[in-house]
């Protein structure tokens, strides 16, 4: 009679040990996030993160260069400095160390925002304005580091409502980059919006569409990349590829620490560079809630903290190699959209590859050959597929209850004024339009403001109120999920 217990027993034992073993296994099965892939998929996958961003990252110390005084070949430095201090950001975002980095695939490079900013800094005082912007740069990102946590906390203020809002201003916001890429890129040339421009751009546009249709497997999600390819050497024998590039590289190059001087500390550029950074930060938190919610891992307080160390850590060591302030690249985010594929590694490939082509000025010339064109013509599908994202958020924001639809209207018309009426806020003080020439930037503000007014001050919400609201906190991560 003592055996059958016994029996029983152990049997029940080698039950619960299977299950916890079953348990056990689908705990150690890796997020796509965490997952390696094939060498050459890693590779071509991140090659194709760079040639994305690449026009992004070297048109800010493009502009900046000349308005300061520098010559063609100290711009061209500070070009390569910006690639090799880009690459650095996105292995510190990707990789990650302690609590600094998102560790997602979130590719860094220089920020748009401060180029207005940084002109007016530098202005025709050549490498001491350099020094100067160097110098506010490496402030502004110290204090955008210790501010991280509390920017972090404020992720619960991101309902669907907003989030939508935000991602879809994200896409349209970059939609005219593309545009402007499609016409050349440089408004005073002869040839801007021509139509062998414009023809450039839309074939390399339904070349990538084309392939997105026809192609299977990895080719497919290496579209963008086949499309940037076929779409330069098409561009050869319409004579808008430029080799110039390659012929003045070095072939080696690294960029020398404080190459124009020490930093230099100015209150003013200080104030106006620190006026950027809270506008990075904004940014970068509202592109981490779009990629969480694409890649499935919703960015919440800790990985949104985490990012954004690792956007200001970038960027305060960024001065030291001759690059610019660093924040996040909404363009790569569609293309992982675009592509599904998740991993942060193969961004972090990338990271590696940016490194490379800041060491070997002759390789990053390479990447230079995709003439601006074909780069607008793929930008349209990348840059889409970000607003589609957005919009697909805001179709799981309940915008029939309560004034969440008039949030949005609010937002999103706000959001577009600096692109549908780009001289809509000329009279304004200088530094107030570091802030309201960024429509990601006042949509978001708008959103948040308006939904803290709506949905949590002014009213006791009902019970139907809080399981709503609390549904809408919990949709991130299962639209995140929905997406692939």
């Amino acid at each position: 009679m003592a055996a059958k217990p016994r029996f029983h027993k152990d049997a029940d034992a080698a039950a619960e040990a299977a299950d916890d073993a079953v348990a056990e296994a689908g705990t150690d099965r890796k997020h796509p996030v965490d997952e390696t892939l094939p060498p050459l998929k890693m590779f071509t996958s991140g090659l194709q993160h760079v040639a994305a961003m690449y026009a992004g990252v070297v048109a800010p110390p493009l502009i900046v260069g000349p308005a300061v005084g520098l010559t063609a070949k100290e711009t061209a430095f500070l070009m390569g400095a910006s690639l090799f201090t880009a690459g650095i950001a996105t292995l510190l975002q990707t990789i990650g160390f302690w609590k600094v980095g998102a560790r997602l695939p979130f590719v860094n490079g220089v920020s748009f925002a401060g180029v207005a900013p940084m002109i007016a800094i530098g202005k025709d005082r050549g490498d001491e304005g350099i020094a100067v912007i160097f110098g506010a740069i490496i402030v502004a990102s110290l204090l955008g580091f210790v501010l991280a946590p509390y920017f972090g906390k404020l992720v619960r203020f991101f309902p669907p409502v907003v989030t939508g809002t935000v991602i879809t201003l994200i896409g349209v916001s970059l939609l005219p980059v593309a545009f402007n890429w499609s016409q050349g890129g440089n408004a005073a040339a002869d040839d801007y919006g021509s139509m062998t421009n414009i023809t450039m751009a839309a074939v390399t546009l339904v070349i990538v569409l084309a392939m997105r249709k026809l192609l299977r497997g990895f080719l497919q999600q290496i579209a963008i990349l086949l499309g940037l390819i076929i779409g330069t050497l098409v561009a050869i024998p319409a004579g808008i590829t430029d080799f110039s590039a390659i012929k003045n590289a070095d072939v080696v190059g690294f960029p020398t620490p404080f190459a124009f001087g020490g930093p230099q500390f100015e209150i003013a550029a200080i104030v106006s560079m620190c006026i950027v950074m809270l506008v990075c930060m904004t940014e970068s938190t509202a592109d981490m809630l779009a990629l969480g919610k694409i890649v499935g891992r919703p960015a919440d307080e800790r990985i949104i903290e985490g990012g954004l160390r690792a956007d200001t850590l970038g960027s305060a060591i960024s001065p030291i190699f001759n690059g610019f302030m660093c924040s996040a690249f909404a363009q790569n985010v569609g293309l992982v959209a675009m592509t599904k594929i998740r991993s942060r590694f193969v961004v972090a490939v990338g990271g590696g590859i940016l490194i490379l082509l800041g060491l070997v000025p002759v390789a990053a010339s390479v990447i230079a050959l995709v003439p601006l064109p074909v780069l607008g013509g793929a930008g349209i599908v990348l840059f889409g597929t970000v607003a589609a994202s957005g919009i697909q958020t805001l179709a799981t924001a309940a915008l029939e209850k309560g004034e969440n639809a008039l949030i949005v209207a609010a937002a999103v018309g706000i959001g577009l004024i600096p692109i549908a009426a780009p001289q809509f806020y000329h009279a304004f003080p200088e530094d107030l339009l570091v802030v309201l020439d960024s429509g990601i930037s006042t949509g978001c503000v708008v959103a948040i403001v308006l939904n803290l007014a709506f949905n949590h001050f002014g009213r006791r919400p009902d019970a139907e109120d809080e399981e709503q609201h609390s549904g809408d906190r919990a949709v991130p991560a299962a639209a995140g999920v929905g997406v692939h």
